[in-house]
């Protein structure tokens, strides 16, 4: 038995191993088309430099998996503790993270060395399949794996926040494939959903973090859901409307926060010359008003739904046709990068997975019965649960293996340098 349950363990191990270094290869080659410079740069607190974000995904592997698990592993240098600790106060200090540029030290270079000995040191510790935890070195492992997925999609929407702030609006790199054309969008439909019983939250037997469970019982009011998401093109007759303008569509925080920081428009739109444009990850582009609105803050998703008569979905709503569908879309798989237009001739409900994060008009809490991982790592979500609003969905920025119907991601409300947008709702 002790034979069969060892040789279990090396095929998993192997499979890891393998996930494992495809993933932390994929990270390094977003980084490709980045000089070291462009690595360092952070144009605001809440965005990080694609160098640190290399680096605090190594010291997570460092921390809760070699830290924990690996009896001989010695630190490459033990100060990475601070300048790479996001939040966790459970290990200690943190560097400052609106100084994040300030760490010109380790260099560039430092960092892929710091990233190719903890690679090693993992793999090792996965040979290890007599390790008394190596089921637990497994499922940490894991957690790391969708913690760095999580990066990757921060890296793209930092560094693509970061160029923005040059007025020679640099691209990330040569477009290597344009917007599919689709000038047929169909008229925006709503498709009637029952309501009734949900059960809601993670179920399946794969991985999901600890703040999408425990299953629960949701009960739904009919409503109608939006068959796609608002384009570009119909949020620019909010703004033509005078949407910016007017107080009745915007929550009293939402509208404060047009006037302190000068909203016009949505983040990456600009006018010139009589024409509306939009920065992209490819540079500068004219705006195609049939892709998918994105870069929204909760507050200008919020208005625009008043404006149209409509509202946002409950994240219980979303996940009760999300449950019906596979996951599939335009995701960061398919390397375009960008939301792309609808397909959907109309009849059923598109664009669920992939494009654009799904602000809903839930708050960002604990489920019934919610209890974080035990440990210092059980910080990762439940210290966030206040003050920020769920988004659903994934966008085209998201690894495909890390999305499914139960993922919760969690903004503030005036945050939109994430690749964001809106799915109508309405009630019967």
């Amino acid at each position: 038995m002790k034979s069969n349950t060892i040789g279990l363990a090396s095929q998993q191990s192997e499979t890891i191993a393998g996930t494992f270094m495809a993933l932390r290869e994929s990270s390094v080659s977003l980084c490709s088309t980045l000089t070291p410079e462009d690595c360092n740069l952070q144009a605001m607190p809440e965005t990080s430099p694609a160098k640190w974000h290399l680096a605090h995904a190594t010291w997570f592997f460092e921390t809760f998996v070699l830290g924990e698990y690996s009896s001989d592993y010695v630190p490459l240098n033990p100060l990475y503790e601070v300048l790479f600790n996001s939040y966790y106060n459970g290990i200690g200090e943190q560097f400052p993270r609106a100084e994040r540029a300030l760490l010109s030290r380790p260099t560039l270079a430092e960092v892929f060395e710091y990233r190719e000995i903890v690679n090693a040191s993992i793999i090792d510790l996965l040979s290890q399949v007599d390790h008394p935890k190596i089921d637990l070195i497994h499922q940490r492992i894991e957690l790391g794996l969708h913690h760095e997925a999580q990066h990757q999609e921060l890296i793209l929407t930092d560094v693509k926040y970061n160029l923005f702030q040059s007025p020679l609006f640099p691209a990330y790199r040569q477009q290597v494939d344009a917007t599919i054309p689709n000038s047929k969008i169909a008229p925006l439909k709503f498709i009637l959903c029952e309501g009734g019983k949900l059960e809601t939250g993670h179920y399946k037997n794969a991985f999901c973090f600890d703040n999408e469970q425990p299953r629960h019982i949701e009960y739904l009011v009919p409503f109608k859901f939006a068959d796609r998401l608002v384009t570009s093109g119909e949020y620019l007759e909010f703004v033509a409307d005078g949407g910016y303008e007017n107080p009745d569509y915007w929550l009293a925080d939402g509208w404060h926060e047009v006037q302190q920081s000068n909203w016009k428009f949505p983040l990456y739109w600009g006018y010139l010359d009589g024409q509306w444009l939009e920065y992209t990850l490819d540079g500068l582009q004219n705006l195609d008003e049939s892709i998918p609105v994105s870069h929204l803050s909760y507050f200008e998703a919020q208005a625009y739904a008043v404006w149209a008569g409509k509202r946002l979905p409950t994240e219980a709503e979303w996940e009760s046709v999300a449950q019906q569908q596979n996951v599939a879309g335009n995701l960061a798989d398919t390397g375009r990068l960008h939301p792309q237009p609808c397909r959907n001739i109309g009849g059923k409900i598109d664009q669920l997975y992939g494009d654009c994060w799904e602000w809903t008009q839930s708050a960002y809490l604990p489920y019934p019965g919610y209890k974080p991982l035990s440990g210092t790592v059980g910080e990762y979500n439940g210290k966030f649960m206040n003050g920020q609003m769920v988004l659903r969905g994934g966008s085209c920025l998201s690894q495909a293996f890390h999305i499914r119907s139960s993922y919760r991601n969690f903004f503030y409300p005036r945050d939109r340098w994430q690749c964001s947008g809106i799915r109508l709702a309405a009630d019967i």
